[in-house]
């Protein structure tokens, strides 16, 4: 019954004790994976070493950068990483391509080791699957010190039907590598969380890439039809085409 309830999650869960503390192993594992959390918040994006020179050219990568000057500040002004600065803004309008369909934005958000693990096999999966719709794609780019209210101005500068925001989230003890993509159709100023829709917790022990993917691609066709996001909005994973697109990307 114990080991039953230990395969079905990563939470340490009736670990064993020696006394009143936890066995040495398990204290030795929750130092390692404090000490990953740290490490993954505390990093400062670089896209070389993070993505590969590679994928970068595949996807003809760009960086932008928030308000947030160094990782402190952005830590401590949560604001500053919802506008992007002024190079960034013209950066943004002169590579990328308006009124698309779909536009992918990369951020680091709070754990540039989710980024960096889950981001190279996930874009592509989207990718196909949007091109397999004949929807119109965004040149993706990439933003430093980013945060989930950047999505209100990429809306106002390129004015995209969906936006899709693939971001780290804030590692706990069981892993460090969990990635989110936020959506939301044609955002705009002063929207809030209530206006995004969520696929969370994209990692190897959690949602797998292939079927976050899906559930992306899925998510954009309901707010394509609907012309709408958010609460108001409930994700259908029983919709006609999941199995089929399953069986092609699977």
């Amino acid at each position: 019954m114990i080991d039953r309830i230990r395969d079905r999650t990563p939470a340490r869960v009736l670990v064993d004790r020696a006394g009143a503390g936890y066995r040495s192993a398990t204290q030795l594992e929750l130092r390692a994976a404090h000490a990953a959390a740290r490490d993954a918040v505390r990093a400062e994006l670089n896209m070389e070493h993070d993505l590969g020179p590679g994928f970068i050219r595949r996807w003809q990568l760009f960086e932008a950068q928030t308000r947030g000057r160094s990782k402190d500040e952005y830590l401590l002004r949560p604001d500053l990483g919802r506008g992007f600065n002024e190079a960034s803004e013209l950066k943004i309008t002169s590579n990328c391509p308006k009124a698309v369909d779909l536009q992918i934005v990369i951020g680091d958000g709070l754990s540039v080791t989710a980024m960096a693990a889950q981001v190279p096999p996930l874009l592509p999966l989207i990718a196909q699957a949007a091109e397999r719709r004949n929807w119109k794609l965004g040149r993706p780019f990439v933003v430093r010190h980013c945060r989930v209210g950047i999505m209100n101005q990429v809306g106002e500068l390129l004015q995209p039907q969906i936006v899709v925001l693939l971001i780290g989230e804030r590692p706990g003890l069981a892993t460090a590598e969990s990635l989110s993509a936020y959506m939301a159709f044609r955002p705009g100023p002063n929207d809030s969380d209530a206006r995004r829709n969520l696929v969370s917790n994209i990692h190897a022990r959690g949602v797998q890439v292939e079927t976050a993917a899906l559930r992306i691609i899925n998510l954009a066709a309901q707010m394509r039809a609907q012309e709408l996001s958010g609460i108001v909005l409930k994700e259908n994973l029983e919709a006609p085409n999941w199995l089929k697109e399953n069986e092609e990307i699977g």
